[in-house]
């Protein structure tokens, strides 16, 4: 495989996942670790990705308010904003996660919307914070660099009180066959006990995604109620999801 097709596929899994392993990009495109760092080294220094412990990130995923960031598919995450805005209801409870898309949704919500959520990132906290009828409560603990999201002990503990309407949570891998996944396990843990923490959940994500799987589980299909994506209900592509999850 040549440099430049090895690099537009990284920026591919940065993009999807936003957070790559070297370990696994290495597996994925079959070349050492040490190619995998130089060309990480090439991407960093031309400002595409940031460098993280075992891996990269990208920048939009990690500076989410940088209005000079370029959001991947911004364009879908907005669609899929503008969906899942219309599960939440007058006086409900959310307990919402992080990412890009979460960020969009929180950018979308009716300035109207008299709602209670519970945010377990700092920049979906400050994108609610302008909304004057939302109380936001934030859940607090240790800060994961590679997510921006609040994870450990702490914050399981917390979210073992309460019990919320609507968990609305992103996705890293999705599929049928392997439900939901994700490559990091402190995060895996808390989404755990935010679903345990919710009467609904609402997976938003990119098509892209979908048919996707990361080395981690974190629950079967079944266990989501809503998959919300950019597609119509009725497009062919999401027909394999649609005996398993509600889709919006």
């Amino acid at each position: 495989m040549l440099k430049e097709e090895r690099l537009k596929l990284i920026m591919r899994e940065v993009n999807l996942h936003n957070k790559v392993l070297s370990a696994d990009l290495s597996r994925l495109l079959d070349v050492s670790e040490d190619t995998i760092r130089r060309d990480f080294k090439e991407l960093i220094d031309a400002g595409k990705i940031l460098k993280v412990h075992g891996g990269a990130v990208s920048p939009s995923f990690h500076f989410p308010h940088n209005m000079q960031s370029d959001v991947y598919a911004r364009e879908s995450k907005q669609i899929i904003a503008e969906k899942a805005k219309k599960l939440l209801k007058k006086d409900c409870t959310v307990l919402i996660e992080g990412g890009t898309t979460i960020i969009e949704l929180a950018k979308a919500i009716s300035n109207d919307l008299h709602a209670t959520f519970f945010v377990l990132s700092p920049q979906v906290a400050i994108a609610l914070s302008d909304r004057e009828r939302l109380d936001v409560i934030s859940i607090g603990g240790k800060l994961s660099r590679n997510s921006n999201v609040h994870t450990g002990a702490s914050v399981i503990n917390q979210l073992s009180e309460i019990k919320t309407d609507l968990c609305i949570i992103g996705a890293n891998g999705l599929s049928v066959a392997e439900g939901l996944t994700d490559s990091d396990w402190e995060i895996v843990q808390v989404i755990k006990a935010m679903m345990r923490a919710a009467q609904k959940v609402a997976v938003l994500s990119i098509s892209e995604k979908l048919n996707t799987t990361q080395r981690l589980k974190v629950c079967e299909l079944h266990a989501v109620d809503y998959l919300i994506t950019e597609l119509p209900p009725d497009d062919p592509f999401l027909a394999p999801y649609k005996n398993s999850v509600e889709l919006l």
